[in-house]
């Protein structure tokens, strides 16, 4: 059976009631999906540089991180898998605080615009599962740095 695994950093970004979340366009389907800033960690790169490198890539601010907050690991399906061979994904969740920049779309990248979002309008986004991860990890800062599996279904994707 074929397989994928990527390792991934993700900055929660959260001040004055909103979190700061990326809207992310599918090269391949044009779809979108709000999800963290974040991504693949590089050959020999730590996810500590990762999340700070992937937040001004993205979204054009600098920041600092504050605090691990946990780690996910999740199996995506095959048939639910962008790539279509089943695929792991372990993300490294980051509190990260925003210290300047200018919100701006990615340069040639996949992410359209970063917007600051109310924390009571996320649930009704189509959103990715590691945006639920992300907030559920910061709103209650596990000693395990592990929450439960967030189901995905309706709103909430891979």
């Amino acid at each position: 059976m074929s397989t994928s695994f990527r390792l991934a950093a993700y900055a929660v970004c959260i001040e004055r009631g909103r979190v700061l979340l990326a809207r992310y366009v599918s090269p391949a389907t044009g779809d979108t999906q709000w999800t963290l800033p974040g991504g693949r960690v590089e050959h020999a790169e730590d996810p500590f540089d990762t999340v700070i490198r992937e937040l001004a890539e993205e979204t054009g601010c600098t920041g600092v991180v504050e605090r691990l907050l946990g780690v996910d690991s999740r199996v995506i399906p095959a048939a639910e898998a962008r790539l279509g061979v089943e695929h792991q994904n372990v993300g490294v969740f980051y509190r990260v605080r925003v210290t300047g920049g200018t919100l701006r779309p990615e340069p040639n990248g996949e992410t359209a615009e970063s917007v600051w979002t109310p924390l009571p309008e996320v649930a009704g986004l189509r959103r990715s599962s590691l945006v639920d991860v992300g907030l559920a990890l910061a709103r209650t800062l596990p000693a395990t740095g592990h929450v439960a599996a967030i189901p995905v279904g309706g709103r909430i994707r891979h």
